[in-house]
């Protein structure tokens, strides 16, 4: 009896499973009809005949054209609709959100430049696992609901190019946002206190936004600000304190002389009130200047305490360990910076490697003592321009805090970068080690980084494709070399992108920050958890070379399009949806194709990057498979050169 009665169970509860998947399927395939049906205003034939919509088929099952799904539970996690200009259609959010079998697993929603109008967006916390939103390029109007701050899983949030006003609800309540877009809108209020550290893109720009922007603000461009007129503070030129003077001398030019005595008493009162208030802003501004130059002073102080232990009585000076015993034939020759007094129990150490102009009376005091300028601050460290008197040369600086990595591997790390070394390879100055923090010094290159170039691109400069193709190719050859060198030392970049490519004197580049990373803070970069445990096995350094590859991919993505990675798009995302709708040619750089670059070679080296930015690790290319493939496309546009010169030459 016992068993029959189990036995009965199991096939209620295998009924019960198999008729709510059933059911699900068919509320997530009718909710998803009804949201066409509302966005093209009835017109599901926007999308194509072979676009899948229609109610005899499975969105997931029959892949729906711009839906994707888990391949494994058949959910919809991605719903991407961007350009389809539906003019006369409405978003209503509660028609997605409000059913839960596609609530529960929507992580990325994009509706962009689809002229839509806006309904029920007060509805979108309901799609609380969504971590990317795009909204931008719609008809969206009225003020934005306090729902869009409950969205704690958002990464990217783009509202730009809409007609949306009022005061912003308090989204720095989201900690994991990193890109954020509002620019076009009618929005006013004051910012709310963004943590911008965590930002790779912010744009607010055309807005009617009051007030002092948050602190750190001045991470992003004033083009990230522009014509917000009450905004104030940096990196605007106005200043928050020329907005009162400008207005207590508006209300001044209003007033006119009066015909009585009453009236000329209290337009002078007016007057020195005014002149009271400017005097107090005047003293405010030179107590700031005195603030700010206090906290310089303080921050070399700090840097002084990270060098000097016990400082006040100590005296640092610059020993040569070439001559000491177990110095090799190898090109390093260190120095040390110590204490006068031998016998000091704790000692600090600035190791300066081969390099003709910092041995020639570089002192680790006057490099504290130099003039610094912050270039900016990123997740794993801040980076400083500083300008050395004696000897004269401009250095730049990288601090990393909390790196968890001991004092003597450190060395070990960049004692071993330096031996191997490479052309395209930024080598490094010198080092320092504490258990608090690290420094990198290298030498400042004054043509900037590929990042800078590129965008540069977006602001109409040139960059041919020959120059392109060798900077990729460039960067191929040293990421091949060093993988090999330093693959059983498990050495990779761990944080190659286009703003780590430096160009030297001769335009070529030069990767920077190579191996700043441990195994153990690349896995924290790639686990969505932070609890989660990263097994150091070889199958986990594998793919950790594997993730240089993908970065060198969005790289020749960059060089290829003329578009930044950061700059408000994932790349790869929307060249690989370019190349589905099999519009190749709009992927390129205009002007690549404005100046008559080869088409076929563009095509091979895109086959290239598409490789390497594949989601799985494993299916993606060796970095040596990819240098040769680069090179090989390289070495055809030089030989199509010759054959082009030397053609010329005979007409």
């Amino acid at each position: 009896m016992n068993k029959i009665l189990t036995f009965a169970l199991l096939f209620i509860s295998f009924f019960l499973i198999f008729d709510t998947t059933k059911c699900d399927e068919t509320v997530i395939r009718d909710a998803l009809l009804k949201f066409l049906a509302e966005v093209s205003n009835n017109n599901s034939t926007i999308l194509g005949t072979n676009s899948g919509w229609n109610s005899t088929s499975d969105p997931c099952k029959d892949n729906w054209l711009g839906v994707t799904c888990n391949t494994k539970t058949l959910s919809v996690e991605k719903i991407i609709l961007d350009g389809y200009n539906f003019s006369s259609g409405t978003f209503d959010t509660s028609t997605i959100c409000n059913v839960e079998p596609i609530a529960d697993t929507l992580f990325l929603l994009s509706l962009e430049n689809d002229l839509l109008h806006g309904k029920n967006l007060d509805s979108i916390d309901k799609c609380k696992h969504l971590t990317h939103l795009v909204l931008g390029g719609n008809r969206f109007s009225g003020s934005i609901p306090q729902s869009f701050s409950r969205l704690n899983n958002l990464k990217r949030l783009d509202i730009s190019n809409n007609g949306l006003s009022g005061v912003l609800p308090d989204l720095s309540r989201i900690s994991g946002l990193i890109e954020f877009d509002a620019q076009n809108n009618k929005l006013s209020g004051e910012l709310p206190e963004f943590d911008f550290s965590n930002f790779f893109a912010f744009n607010v720009s055309f807005n009617n936004f009051s007030g002092l922007i948050p602190p750190e603000g001045d991470r992003f461009p004033v083009s990230s600000y522009t014509d917000n007129p009450l905004l104030c503070g940096a990196p605007l030129a106005r200043k928050c304190s020329s907005l009162s003077e400008e207005s207590e001398s508006a209300d001044q030019d209003k007033s006119k002389s009066g015909i009585s005595r009453n009236e000329i008493l209290m337009f002078s009162g007016y007057f020195l009130i005014g002149l009271a208030m400017v005097l107090v802003i005047l003293l405010c501004i030179y107590k700031k200047r005195k603030e700010k130059q206090k906290k310089k002073e303080s921050r070399i102080e700090a840097l002084k305490k990270v060098a000097i232990v016990d400082h006040d009585s100590e005296r640092l000076t610059i020993t040569s360990t070439e001559s000491k015993k177990g110095a090799s034939n190898s090109d390093i020759s260190s120095a040390v910076i110590s204490s006068d007094e031998s016998n000091t129990a704790v000692s600090q150490s600035l190791v300066v490697l081969t390099s003709p102009e910092t041995n020639n009376g570089l002192r680790f005091e006057n490099l504290l003592k130099a003039p610094a300028e912050l270039l900016g601050r990123g997740k794993h460290g801040s980076m400083y321009k500083v300008m050395c008197d004696n000897p004269k040369m401009t250095l730049a600086v990288k601090r990393i805090k909390d790196w968890s990595i001991s004092s003597s591997e450190f060395k070990n790390r960049m004692q071993k970068l330096d031996q191997i070394g490479h052309p395209n390879v930024l080598p490094a100055v010198a080092f320092y080690s504490s258990r608090q923090e690290k420094l990198l010094v290298y030498e400042y290159q004054n043509n900037g980084s590929l990042l800078l170039l590129l965008q540069g691109i977006q602001m109409g400069q040139t960059l041919h494709w020959s120059s392109r193709l060798s900077i990729a190719a460039g960067i191929a050859d040293a990421l091949a070399f060093m993988h090999q060198e330093l693959q059983h030392d498990r050495i990779a970049h761990g944080n190659l992108k286009s703003s780590n490519i430096l160009l030297n004197k001769n335009m070529e580049p030069s990767i920077s920050e190579y191996g700043l990373m441990s195994i153990a803070e690349i896995s924290t970069t790639t686990t969505s958890s932070s609890n989660y445990v990263f097994p150091v096995t070889d199958e986990n350094v594998r793919a950790i070379f594997k993730a240089d590859v993908y970065a060198f991919g969005i790289i020749l993505l960059e060089l290829l399009t003329g578009k930044v990675q950061n700059n408000g798009i994932e790349l790869a995302s929307w060249v690989v949806s370019v190349l589905r709708e099999e519009w190749t040619v709009e992927v390129f750089d205009r002007t690549l194709i404005q100046e008559g670059a080869s088409e076929e070679r563009m095509v091979n080296l895109l086959q290239v990057a598409v490789k390497c930015v594949n989601h799985c690790p494993e299916a993606r290319p060796s970095i040596n498979q990819v240098a040769l493939m680069v090179s090989t496309i390289r070495d055809e546009d030089d030989r199509s050169i010759d054959v082009s010169a030397s053609t010329s030459t005979i007409i």
